[in-house]
């Protein structure tokens, strides 16, 4: 659905715009067309995940919970003890990863509706998401690629935190997802996403933090480094999944900067957005509920990630 460092990281090589990163990786992929978008609630759908455990999404929703149920304040999933962790390239980096939205926000429209402050303004504390018009939820799609993307991360030595992981009644809010990277020192967050669109809208994008500054944000500090993450997510996902970027948003570039997003305005770590296709069209909707398919759009955010983050 569209959304929603203390100091700098060391100095990288210049960052590409990401038609130049596109260009660079000799890709010729095209958008195809076909409206109107609405959230939705979480329902059934989708293909079963792999046989590997780590990157096996839930096979259903969390237990169902009402609006008088409290949300249980359990701390953000983390990677194993260092010590556990394979030695790979990113041994000694702290990813942060923020599945979108909750597959059980839509039991607690209350809680979700109550406006937290994002900085320059108050917004919800989160929102339903969409779904596919078969009824396959975003925070499920969510939550599947996250997993899929933790397991590729870990295997390269990263220590990998999620902002949730099925152990919450509903959210968590905006403010408090910005929160856990900034509390970790992440060397890098991304918030998974999938957009709900009008039908013939078709692609990714990546949403980059415009520089905000009032309240409590200020992204100074982020706004190139997370530009430069961004890039990287968006070609190499071009590159592991086919899929073009988006044909509605962001001029062909699979770029979007926005500043009304509290995940990225409160953010002080390098953070982006990505919305990996759009589930109210079908052509899309098809990619989105293959497990296939959701292996290889992890495994072009993971490679983003480790380009970013290798310099």
């Amino acid at each position: 659905m569209r959304h929603d460092e203390s100091v700098p990281p060391t100095p990288r090589r210049p960052v590409l715009s990401a038609a130049a990163a596109l260009a660079v990786l000799s890709l010729g992929v095209a958008g195809c067309g076909g409206g109107g978008a609405a959230q939705a609630q979480p329902g059934k759908g989708g293909d079963a995940a792999p046989s590997s455990p780590a990157a096996s999404a839930p096979a259903s929703p969390s237990p169902v919970r009402t609006s008088a149920s409290p949300a249980p304040r359990k701390p953000a999933t983390p990677s194993p003890p260092a010590a556990d962790l394979p030695s790979g390239p990113l041994s000694g980096k702290t990813v942060v990863i923020d599945p979108g939205h909750n597959p059980d926000n839509h039991l607690h429209t209350a809680e979700i509706n109550r406006q937290v402050d994002i900085g320059t303004t108050h917004k919800e504390c989160d929102t339903t998401g969409t779904s596919t018009n078969s009824g396959y939820a975003e925070a499920r799609f969510t939550l599947d690629v996250s997993h899929r993307l933790r397991a590729l991360l870990r295997a390269q030595g990263a220590k990998v935190i999620l902002t949730y992981d099925g152990d919450r009644a509903f959210g968590p809010c905006v403010d408090e997802r910005a929160r856990i990277g900034n509390r970790a020192g992440a060397d890098a967050v991304v918030s998974v996403h999938a957009d709900g669109s009008a039908v013939g809208n078709r692609g990714f994008h990546v949403i980059l933090p415009a520089s905000v500054r009032g309240g409590g944000a200020d992204t100074s500090k982020i706004v190139g480094p997370s530009r430069d993450l961004g890039t990287r997510i968006a070609g190499l996902f071009v590159r592991a999944t086919g899929s073009a970027p988006s044909n509605y948003i962001g001029g062909n570039t699979g770029l979007d900067t926005r500043k009304d997003l509290g995940g990225l305005n409160l953010s002080t770590v390098p953070k982006v957005f990505i919305e990996c296709g759009n589930m109210r069209d079908p052509k899309d909707a098809a990619l989105l509920t293959s497990a296939g398919w959701r292996q290889k759009a992890a495994q072009g955010i993971a490679d983003g990630i480790s380009s970013y983050l290798k310099g």
